[in-house]
């Protein structure tokens, strides 16, 4: 598989990267947001339509209030300015999915500006990335390429998703890499999620993303020339697509070309862009106020129910859990991406009253866990509950931390509470001091080079006499007693082999 292509180090150094996203999220709404139609995934194609959404003659658009109201939300959990007043507007391109010949968006009015999201700076430190707009706008039908008898030939035209609703959320062109695009993302999904916008699933459409990337030469603040990539179907293959395009436009511009401004599609096999379009500017949409549909009209009423019913939100989730439960930030940032998973862990952290086992616990077996069965989290046998007494039983020194990975592997698979599997198991902890000084002599007996070399002075040797006896007992030991008397034995000689230490 191809991969994008470097660019030497003098000419990375030599430009500088602008990068501006476009997200586009699907709203969590029943219906869509100009007419009575479903707005659901994965019903058979042309079966959620009606003369609106099919944009036949005489059918006129009602606008959904429930759309407003999560376009609201989202806008609010940004931090923009929602405008009392804003307008619709046409925006007139052809292609075969957009029945009417328009889209109905809004322009020059749109529903909110001035908003942020934060991103990771290094260090524990948050900077702020720009949002300038929030608009609302329809979406179009999607084009059906394979899948049908006549595949071969022809495309066909699903209109299930026309007139579904959708909010564009454009940030300013504060992202200057591949990273914190990543970062921006990951961070405005978060958000999204939180508030209840979106599913933000980016396999089911919900949540697209199209990247304008531009480079100039560093110390100059002239934005150059941009190309905007389409066709990005991960959070990864952003990374990947600007990557791509930022060395494509620096050995371009190095070589003495120049950048023209295209709209340019993503191939993630190859991993390249290449050429789609000539980018279209404003005045090619002819925009103009949709005259179907009245301003939309937001009083501060309306606002104040849409802010009191917002929940707490990831940045300040984030900061809570770092001074209630004194974890670090790189902790904090990992357990607040989603709502549930944040949670998950603050009820492990009660019920355990060991926030730090809590966290390692969530951030590393639980989510692993997730991800390989490829299921909600909610849908885990293993409640909060009972992690939390796991967590208990090794604070306590009924198990070891080694028997715990064992003890949690069970109850994923079972849905066993952990003391039960213990028993059944065996798997307490020992601390009977003759059953470990038993193992430890074997050890010992059978290591005399390694003996001697920890009685020359190398004693980092202890952490693998340590593994050995943790081993030889199925990880059962005491590993605080395993270190004493293994410490007690050969320093004390009890083994066999030189009985000095070279200082």
């Amino acid at each position: 598989m191809a991969t994008a292509t470097r660019t030497s180090g003098d000419v990375s150094t030599r430009y500088e990267p602008v990068i501006g996203l476009e997200v586009h999220a699907q709203l969590r709404t029943a219906t869509k947001i100009f007419c009575s139609c479903r707005n659901r995934f994965g019903d058979a194609p042309n079966t959620n339509v009606c003369p609106v959404c099919l944009g036949l003659p005489g059918a006129l658009p009602v606008l959904t209030r429930a759309a407003v109201s999560l376009a609201l939300r989202a806008a609010l959990a940004t931090d923009c300015a929602a405008h009392a007043t804003s307008i619709f507007a046409r925006k007139n391109y052809f292609y075969p999915d957009l029945p009417k010949g328009y889209q109905i968006s809004q322009y020059e009015r749109p529903l909110a500006t001035g908003g942020h999201i934060e991103i990771p700076a290094g260090a524990g430190a948050f900077r702020r990335v720009r949002i300038d707009r929030i608009h609302m706008e329809e979406d179009a039908g999607k084009l059906l390429h394979e899948g049908l008898s006549w595949s071969a030939e022809k495309s066909g035209v699903d209109f299930n998703r026309s007139g579904v609703p959708l909010i564009e959320i454009v940030s300013a062109p504060d992202l200057h890499s591949a990273e914190e695009a990543h970062d921006y993302l990951t961070a405005l999904k978060a958000v999204l999620l939180y508030a209840g916008v979106s599913d933000c699933n980016m396999e089911e459409g919900s949540l697209r993303c199209d990247a304008n990337v531009s480079v100039r030469p560093r110390g100059t603040e002239t934005l150059g020339t941009r190309a905007e990539i389409k066709n990005l179907n991960s959070f990864r293959n952003v990374a990947r697509a600007i990557d791509h395009e930022i060395a494509r436009q620096s050995a371009l511009l190095s070589a003495g070309g120049r950048v023209v401004q295209e709209t340019r599609l993503w191939n993630a096999d190859r991993g390249e862009t290449f050429s789609m379009r000539s980018k279209e500017d404003a005045q090619d949409y002819r925009y103009f106020p949709e005259p179907d549909l009245p301003p939309l009209l937001v009083d501060s009423e309306w606002l104040q129910e849409v802010r009191a019913s917002l929940p707490e939100l990831p940045a300040a989730k984030r900061r809570r859990f770092v001074a209630a439960y004194s974890l670090p930030e790189y902790d904090a940032g990992v357990l607040t991406l989603a709502p549930e998973v944040a949670d998950y862990f603050e009820e492990v952290a009660r019920e355990s009253g060991n926030a730090k086992a809590a966290s390692n616990w969530v951030m590393t077996e639980v989510l692993r866990k997730v991800k390989d069965d490829d299921r909600p989290l909610a849908a885990s046998a293993v409640a909060p509950a009972r992690l939390a007494e796991l967590v208990k039983l090794v604070d306590g020194g009924a198990i070891t931390g080694t028997s715990a990975k064992v003890v949690f592997e069970r109850m994923w698979t079972s849905g066993e509470d952990a003391r039960r599997i213990v028993e059944r198991e065996g798997l307490a902890q020992v601390s009977d001091e003759g059953a470990i000084e038993a193992a430890i002599a074997e050890v010992v007996a059978a290591s005399p080079e390694q003996v001697a070399t920890y009685r020359k002075g190398k004693t980092s040797t202890l952490g693998w006499f340590v593994g050995q006896v943790m081993r030889k007992t199925g990880g059962k030991a005491n590993p605080q007693l395993v270190n004493a008397l293994l410490k007690k034995t050969l320093e004390g000689g009890q083994a066999g082999g030189d009985n000095t230490k070279e200082l």
